[in-house]
């Protein structure tokens, strides 16, 4: 069994929001992939596929982003998950829009969610997949609040580019997925 992670904010104010990337990303891969609607179970909208085996868990924490660890803790307790098929995918302003970065651990950095994620599991050695945020644009995080610009939603432009930039997450999630 796998988990899939995506961290955001929950309810249509937060939708479309940089802090969102995660959930945008979980959206789509989703939709890809022909996974079933989410429903709520300890704190989170998921949905699985896949046999016993190969189940893939999409996880969308319904907390706010400072304890997304905690519901993400349920899961991966309740499953005796092994922390190499935990995938957490999450917004990063330190990385440029359109950039992606896959790691197999680190620490937190500045991301509130993840200090949470590493908190509750009391580890750091899981996967995560960092969608970059940061504008060169008018809305550059050195000219405004940090929380903010990643509570602000995308301009059009943006928004262009972080679609192709999901897009590359994907596949890059994917081929982690098939080692």
């Amino acid at each position: 069994m796998k988990i899939i992670c995506g961290l955001g904010n929950p309810g249509a104010k937060y939708s479309g929001t940089r802090h969102n990337a995660g959930f945008d990303f979980i959206d789509i891969y989703a939709e890809k992939h022909g996974y079933p609607e989410f429903s709520e179970k300890w704190g989170a909208l998921v949905s699985e596929t896949g046999n016993a085996d190969e189940k893939i868990l999409l996880l969308k924490p319904q907390s706010f982003m400072n304890l997304s660890g905690e519901s993400l803790a349920k899961f991966v307790n309740f499953y005796k998950l092994d922390l190499t098929d935990l995938f957490v995918v999450y917004d990063d302003v330190d990385l440029k829009l359109g950039e992606v970065r896959f790691r197999t651990e680190g620490s937190a950095g500045t991301h509130n969610g993840m200090k949470s994620v590493i908190q509750c599991l009391g580890a750091q050695n899981f996967n995560r997949l960092r969608l970059g945020v940061e504008s060169r644009g008018e809305t550059s995080p050195a000219e405004m609040d940090i929380s903010d610009f990643v509570l602000s939603k995308f301009s059009d432009e943006e928004l262009t580019i972080f679609k192709a930039e999901l897009s590359n997450a994907i596949t890059i999630l994917e081929k982690s997925l098939a080692r």
